[in-house]
């Protein structure tokens, strides 16, 4: 029968002796690699990446794809985009303006300007592909409450059987009634002070446009800006829930949920 030889507290000691230094030095390489810029951290505290993504348009432009626009500008262009960060309003990136951040002091604003700017060598601005192309949607067939058959891009159930919604749906109900009933109606049925969502949906309106709306408001009409409340994910949802009450899929009040 063979036994488990013990290491004496001398191989022991030259063990850890040898592997502690490396073991230290493998995570303080891992640490090193996966640091954020100062920037970036200061970017990502605050409500930045509720309009903007490194790498994909959302309601404002990539930031890959601003750093290659403005490549080579030098310290000029530093000092602009500051003041536009902080003064906001329309540019050369679309329709929607940018929210004002007169709360970002000079200093926190410049770190994150530079390292925006920095990502113009990365790999994805660099080759011309930060601006990712949508995949093409999955669609779904389901019987709305009448019965009747309808195709949606949404994922609103979690089976066939259409029991249980989807937990990206139940979000969207939950977010919804917390706080977009107060001006749009419970359960999506249309409010007092703003529209129908529901008709909103069935007149066009794309989810681009719905996260761009709710990002940066309607000031002239007194919509709030949400960005830096609601995350992209929690828009999604809310989409996700109006257009299942749009299309008859789920009826008012909570919807099943596994």
């Amino acid at each position: 029968m063979h036994h488990l030889l013990k290491p004496s507290r001398a191989m022991l000691g030259l063990f850890l002796g040898v592997a502690a230094p490396l073991l230290l030095h493998a995570t303080a390489s891992h640490a090193a690699d996966t640091k954020m810029s100062e920037g970036e951290t200061k970017a990502r505290a605050s409500n930045c990446f509720s309009c903007h993504a490194i790498d994909h348009k959302l309601v404002g432009p990539a930031y890959d794809e601003v750093a290659k626009h403005y490549a080579g500008q030098g310290d000029a262009i530093v000092a602009t985009l500051v003041k536009k960060v902080k003064v906001g309003g329309a540019g050369n990136w679309g329709e929607v303006p940018m929210t004002a951040h007169p709360e970002l002091s000079d200093a926190d604003t410049t770190l994150m300007v530079k390292w925006i700017l920095s990502l113009s060598g990365s790999a994805a601005a660099t080759t011309g592909t930060g601006t990712k192309a949508a995949a093409p949607a999955a669609m779904h067939t389901y019987k709305d409450t009448f019965g009747k058959s309808v195709q949606t891009d949404v994922a609103v159930f979690t089976g066939p059987d259409q029991k249980n919604v989807t937990p990206a749906v139940f979000n969207g109900y939950e977010q919804y009634n917390s706080y977009c009933f107060r001006c749009h109606g419970g359960d999506a049925v249309g409010g007092e002070y703003a529209p129908d969502l529901r008709k909103s949906m069935a007149n066009g309106m794309t989810y681009e446009q719905f996260l761009s709306t709710a990002m940066a408001g309607r000031q002239d009409k007194g919509m709030p800006s949400w960005a830096g409340f609601f995350e992209e994910k929690d828009i999604h949802a809310i989409y996700d829930y109006i257009k299942a009450r749009q299309l008859d899929l789920i009826p008012e009040g909570r919807p099943p949920s596994g």
